[in-house]
């Protein structure tokens, strides 16, 4: 029997059986490195990308190790956004369905805070959450670690990057001395070592090889003299690649809402996301994307860290990134999944000194191509397939994903073929529909129900 099949690991039947369920067989090079010594209390450094099956990997460690009768908190996951922790929190509920009466609740930012109060008086096995909000209940008491044995620092670098180094510091210390600690991270600075010697006992240091094969991302690199040239070689690569899904990477926020402005100004169908975001515009932002209302998404890579934004038909470097395995991370947005991908990287002289770092790590030398013809400037812009229509309903209003369908598709409906993802949070919910049908499809909303209610609904555009 492969010895990368989940069966060698001898979990909670189960588990097993669910691993089965879900079309689970064989591990991911990271679960099959890491998951032995997490299954046996080892503490453990595991360096992987997002998309590596990392979830999965401390996420049945996680589910191993719980002891379902004591009703405590147990396990804690704590993520660099609030995205990711939903991705997370949904992952484990998965992994976690052949388990009765297991409790994992979501503690982030953006969200009020007395119902997380609410959730928390009930009880919880695992919580996953955001630093800053995690450490607000702790030091408020109304989240006691006390009974914490393990705990997972997921994309551990981005959290340092966006400065819960005092957060985590301070969540750290009031847990357990006597706890597992997990630590994965896409990239391994100085700064993850050294927090690492201070929270962690021998860890066994684990790291999966992010390069992507030349066959699945076809990357190219075309030198620009100035931001104007920067600009019109994004225009030129987007009329060329005609992409249903791209993201555009800047190295900082006013770059990303400059592109952003300008290539809405062009016609393109584009999204601007950033730390400076309002959490709703971040959270339409990002329902928008993902259901295909627009095209192109301009992005920090921090913004952008840890999202489910994968399998895009491109990716633009509008800057080369600061960091080489960055660079790596950001272009394995495209080409998952053994579908072929589109990488195009722009540089100018002043950023020879990070062409050469990036050509000792892909070993290769990088020269610049020549940019698409500018006949390509007269190609008609692409146009969403859909567009997003919002319900003031959420998960508040015990509205789900079917409901919305139902009040689609019944009497003179449109067809179900016609919609695309449906999204319900707490106080909204977000369907795509067919850009032919978007009108219909607002009216049948509008004039019907839900739930036996009517609910506010408007288009979201840009």
């Amino acid at each position: 029997m492969s010895q990368s099949n989940f069966s060698t690991l001898n979990l909670n039947p189960a588990l097993t059986e669910n691993l089965v369920s879900l079309g689970y067989k064989q591990m991911t090079d990271i679960q099959a490195q890491s998951l032995p010594d997490i299954i046996q209390g080892k503490d453990v450094i595991a360096q992987a990308k997002t998309g590596s099956g990392k979830t999965a990997a401390f996420g049945l460690g996680m589910l191993e190790k719980l002891e379902v009768k004591r009703y405590r908190v147990q396990s804690m996951v704590l993520c660099p956004t609030r995205e990711l922790a939903d991705q997370v929190a949904k992952e484990l509920r998965k992994l976690a369905r052949g388990i009765h009466n297991i409790k994992i609740l979501t503690l982030c930012g953006g969200m009020p805070f007395g119902p997380q109060i609410g959730s928390l008086e009930h009880g919880a096995h695992i919580i996953v959450g955001t630093p800053g909000r995690i450490e607000e209940h702790v030091i408020k008491g109304t989240l006691s670690l006390v009974d914490l044995n393990l705990l997972v620092l997921d994309e551990a670098d981005r959290m340092l990057e966006m400065g819960f180094q005092a957060a985590l510091d301070n969540i750290v210390d009031r847990t357990p001395k006597h706890r597992q600690t997990l630590l994965f991270s896409a990239t391994f600075p100085k700064k993850i070592q050294q927090i690492s010697q201070r929270i962690m006992q021998n860890p066994k240091m684990v790291k999966v090889e992010s390069k992507h094969e030349n066959t699945t991302i076809s990357q190219h690199f075309y030198h620009v003299e100035s931001n104007d040239d920067r600009l019109q070689a994004v225009r030129l690569l987007l009329s060329e690649h005609n992409p249903e899904s791209c993201v555009i990477f800047c190295n900082t926020k006013k770059d990303v809402q400059m592109v952003a402005d300008q290539l809405a100004n062009y016609g393109f169908s584009v999204l601007a996301l950033h730390g400076d975001l309002e959490q709703r515009d971040r959270d339409q932002t990002l329902v928008r994307f993902a259901n295909k209302s627009a095209n192109v998404m301009v992005a920090t890579d921090v913004a952008a860290r840890g999202l489910d934004i994968d399998a895009l038909d491109a990716v633009i470097n509008y800057h080369i990134a600061l960091d080489t395995e960055v660079h790596i991370h950001r272009i394995g947005r495209t080409g998952r999944a053994g579908s072929k991908g589109v990488a195009c990287s722009l540089f100018s002289d002043k950023e020879s000194y990070k062409v050469a770092l990036l050509e000792d790590y892909l070993d290769r030398k990088i020269a610049g191509e020549e940019l698409p013809d500018l006949q390509v400037l007269n190609n008609p812009i692409r146009k969403p397939n859909m567009i997003t229509l919002q319900i003031d309903g959420g998960k508040r209003d015990k509205v789900r994903p079917g409901d919305i369908l139902g009040a689609l598709t019944g009497n003179n409906g449109i067809e179900g073929a016609q919609v695309g993802k449906i999204s319900v949070s707490q106080n909204f919910a977000y369907v795509a529909v067919k850009r032919s049908v978007h009108k219909v499809a607002l009216k049948k909303l509008e004039n019907g129900r839900i739930k036996n209610r009517k609910f506010r609904v408007r288009v979201i555009r840009g």
